[in-house]
């Protein structure tokens, strides 16, 4: 049975989503074993509302908690007791298999690079994001890809970049059963002659590696069309970009309910329409996968978003779980010395 370490005080609605969904969870066959970390207190009187298995879950108090806009250096020095701390710690000293957490981005990581070592052959982490893409029959039967990095790395180099693209083409090969992953860089062209210097230099190693299916630069209007199914990239523009794609599903249920109010004729066309908008809803609604990995450490932890909800939580958990059982970080570890040309 897989133990989660879940930081039930991160994310804009602790506690409640998170206790609600592991609360569901613990009711279903093969549900994983819970850690849940936070105020004791807090967490008892919630769950005592909740239905749910209590042979399957168990209270670690944490006194502290990290805010949400709080500066994550300056939270994690004065508060050592923090809820994302204590469960961190408890996935490095084995007592959980995996770290869940919608709590401070910053935090997260902080915490798990205090925790946890990153793998052999990985200079800098990435944090992975999944985004809404076109689905394409014989093509792209997977409606999400991966983008990495989301946020951890202002600057890379052509070797992050190489890692990066093995840590994505690994995880989306185990976690979305994706026999040969289409891996890209994402520049201002396709051509590989484009980009920065770290862009050419990556595409260049990329291009001559068997174990890879790199299939060359994108540019920002194929990634909702499907083209790759893992995106690398430096943090800042992976940032950007996924902000970017959330806001263009929050523009078009605004104008939706805009178009909807003004006569009979926009009624009458939405009603048309309806199927399609709805389409669009479903496929930008992040709350499908719920959170998305953080790679190259020695540990698992997936971050949840931070409003994320019961459902939300619930779909990050099954990750999470399905990630531990894969043996995520060992298969990864073995890709990166494969890639390195090391003995395992």
């Amino acid at each position: 049975m897989v133990t989660i370490a879940l930081d039930v005080m991160g994310g804009d609605f602790a506690p409640k989503p998170a206790l609600q969904a592991a609360g569901a969870l613990s009711l279903a066959a093969g549900s994983p074993y819970f850690l849940l970390v936070g105020d004791e207190r807090q967490i008892a009187a919630t769950l005592d509302g909740i239905p749910h298995d209590s042979e399957k879950i168990a209270l670690v108090h944490a006194s502290q908690t990290v805010g949400m806009d709080e500066s994550p250096k300056d939270a994690l020095r004065h508060k050592p007791n923090a809820s994302i701390l204590v469960a961190a710690r408890l996935v490095q000293e084995g007592n959980a298999d995996v770290l869940v957490s919608a709590g401070n981005t910053g935090a997260v990581i902080l915490a798990c690079a205090r925790h946890f070592n990153r793998l052999q052959g990985v200079k800098r982490c990435a944090l992975g994001a999944v985004f809404p893409t076109e689905t394409r029959r014989g093509l792209k039967e997977d409606p999400f890809s991966l983008i990495l990095d989301a946020g951890l790395s202002v600057e890379v180099s052509a070797e992050d970049l190489v890692s990066f693209a093995v840590l994505g083409s690994a995880y989306a090969h185990l976690i979305s059963k994706n026999e040969n992953p289409r891996v890209a860089l994402l520049s201002n062209g396709g051509e590989p002659n484009k980009g920065t210097a770290a862009i050419k230099a990556a595409h260049q190693q990329l291009a001559a590696m068997n174990n890879i299916n790199f299939i060359g630069n994108v540019e920002g209007m194929d990634i909702p069309l499907g083209r790759a199914d893992v995106v690398v990239t430096d943090g800042f523009t992976g940032n950007v970009v996924l902000k970017m794609l959330e806001g263009v599903g929050l523009t078009a249920q605004h104008l939706t309910k805009y178009a909807y109010g003004k006569s009979m004729w926009f009624k009458a066309g939405l009603y048309f329409l309806k199927p399609a908008l709805q389409q669009l809803k479903d496929i930008t609604d992040w709350r499908q996968y719920g959170g998305a990995p953080v790679l190259g450490f020695d540990r698992l932890c997936i971050k949840a978003h931070g409003r994320s909800q019961k459902r939300a939580f619930q779909n990050a958990i099954k990750l999470a779980n399905k990630a531990a059982r894969a043996k995520l970080v060992e298969k990864i570890q073995a890709e990166l010395h494969a890639l390195h040309g090391e003995a395992p």
